[in-house]
């Protein structure tokens, strides 16, 4: 039996629970009002968002509208102008976002990062805009949340690195920032940064719960003890998080109890809090933040290796990391990941030995690994200019053309690729190098492609955002398109390859249009 302390002191301890569980009623006081995000993060911290879909302004009855005005000091700080790429990185203007509204980028935002299967293309545009240093839109009540939405679409990537200085750098001046900072930081086990902040402005606390973690990892854990059995008194905390943290507090009361049960959708607090007990949640089936927990050194290398094939296929991982985890040891067994491991293994000893015939032999194996694991891209990026220099031919040669194209520096492959191409391959060089060739295409996805490439200006149907000057959210609906036409709509495609070329993004157009007739699978 777990102990509890007399009532005289539950008594006494009322006004510090009282004080320490104002956050969290405040917060659900004002629930129906929070921003529009792909991630609820006091209950279902980065579970499988439900994204809604864009609304037509006309359909919004009147009675819909806000019957109260936003004020705001006008030198207060708005966190949607921070951004970690300037915009001489980045070539985008500072007014991109123009007369948009903020509620129409965030929701637009929020629809396409929640999907698993973007272009690669689409996927690094996305991330490009959200992480930009940009001017608010003008449309925008200044409470955060097209910031809110761009720090989620980063966690729901996996993306815990460039969220958290996407955070810190806004400052962490609201419940609803810190709530998103607490979290990444927790995933990426830098939580006593957070603790600290929590300590010297207990108001930004998320939860009850993290106030106790955090007054346990500062050594007082009498104190959180005492805040424990309080808020379990007063209803406050979850019966299930009582028992999670009462074991964190005080292992050794239960020893020789059975384990808890494995939560349906822990928070990032409930996955370190399991961990810390000796009870370590599984990430695979959990969404792609919590597999940056499987890097760590302690980790096992089969978790390594997992969770750095998970976060590379999104990008979510460097190549060079990836590369490094999958070539720490030899397989230990066959089947599934191994059989990834071994050949790339192989192949990549061939490569170093710069041996044609053993590279010949190898290629195909491992590219077929690739492809049927979702990391063409990524075995691309570290490999196509060194196979481009080796003497290949027959299927060999065909494989180290298609991850030229995939490359990076597909545009500088293709200009100097000297082995014959066949017409298919003619038309893939030609969309990397921005000049197709005249023949006719042979699929109906090549020919949308050869479409959007020919026509000019901007297409019909995102005429009206540009025109109203609201160019980023005109970006975010050619993404959409694209994806569209991945899935089949060529009218779409065409539109949005023509799009991205009329408005100067040609790069993105042409590793999409060749990504999207190079990839098998997507995701």
């Amino acid at each position: 039996m777990r102990r509890r302390p007399s009532l005289p002191v539950m008594l006494n301890a009322l006004p510090l629970a009282l004080a320490l569980a104002l956050p969290a009623a405040g917060q659900e006081q004002s629930a129906a009002q929070k921003p529009i995000s792909a991630i609820d993060w006091l209950s279902d911290t980065l579970d499988a968002p439900r994204p809604a879909p864009v609304p037509d302004t006309s359909d919004i009855a009147e009675s819909a509208l806000p019957e109260t005005v936003t004020v705001l000091p006008l030198d207060a700080p708005d966190p949607d102008s921070a951004g970690l790429l300037a915009p001489s990185v980045t070539g985008l203007p500072r007014a991109l976002w123009g007369a948009s509204d903020a509620t129409d980028i965030a929701r637009r935002i929020s629809v396409i990062s929640t999907r698993s299967d973007l272009l690669p293309a689409s996927r690094r545009l996305l991330n490009t805009l959200v992480l930009a240093e940009l001017d608010p839109p003008i449309r925008s009540d200044r409470d955060g949340r097209l910031f809110l939405t761009r720090v989620d679409a980063l966690l729901s990537q996996g993306l815990l690195d460039e969220a958290n200085a996407l955070v810190d750098l806004a400052g962490l001046s609201t419940p609803a920032i810190f709530r998103r900072a607490f979290d990444t930081k927790l995933l990426l086990g830098t939580e006593d940064e957070a603790c600290q902040r929590l300590t010297h402005t207990p108001g930004l606390s998320p939860s009850l719960q993290a106030r106790i973690f955090c007054l346990a990892r500062g050594g007082d854990w009498s104190a959180a003890a005492l805040t424990l059995e309080t808020g379990e008194a007063l209803g406050l905390i979850p019966e299930n998080q009582g028992t999670l943290l009462a074991r964190f507090l005080d292992p050794d009361l239960f020893e020789g109890e059975p384990p808890l049960p494995i939560p349906d959708h822990p928070t990032p607090l409930t996955f370190r809090l399991m961990e810390a007990i000796g009870e370590p949640l599984p990430t695979t089936s959990l969404p792609l933040a919590f597999a940056q927990s499987d890097l760590r050194a302690t980790s096992g290398w089969k978790a390594r290796a997992t969770a750095a094939e998970r976060l590379a296929r999104v990008g979510a991982l460097s190549p060079n990391r990836w590369l490094g985890i999958w070539s720490e040891h030899l397989p230990a067994a066959s089947g599934g990941i191994w059989d990834r491991i071994d050949a790339l293994q192989n192949f990549e000893t061939a490569l170093n030995e710069q041996d044609p015939d053993a590279v010949a032999r190898t290629l195909p194996p491992v590219w077929n690994e690739m492809r049927a694991a979702g990391l063409q891209n990524v075995f691309a990026e570290l490999f196509a200019t060194p196979l481009s220099k080796l003497s290949l031919s027959g299927a060999a040669s065909e494989i180290a053309f298609d991850v030229a194209l995939l490359s990076p520096d597909y545009e500088k492959i293709a200009l100097t690729w000297k082995p014959a191409l066949d017409r298919e391959q003619a038309f893939l060089q030609g969309i990397a190098l921005g000049d197709l060739p005249t023949g006719r295409p042979g699929s109906a996805q090549a020919r949308a492609i050869a479409e959007g490439f020919k026509s000019s200006g901007i297409p019909v149907r995102l005429t009206t955002l540009v025109d109203e000057g609201r160019l980023g959210e005109a970006i975010l609906r050619a993404i959409e398109l694209l994806e569209g036409g991945a899935m089949g709509d060529q009218d779409e495609l065409s539109d949005a390859l023509q799009f991205f070329r009329a408005i100067g993004l040609e790069a993105t157009a042409r590793r999409a249009a060749l990504e999207l007739l190079l990839l098998e699978r997507r995701g």
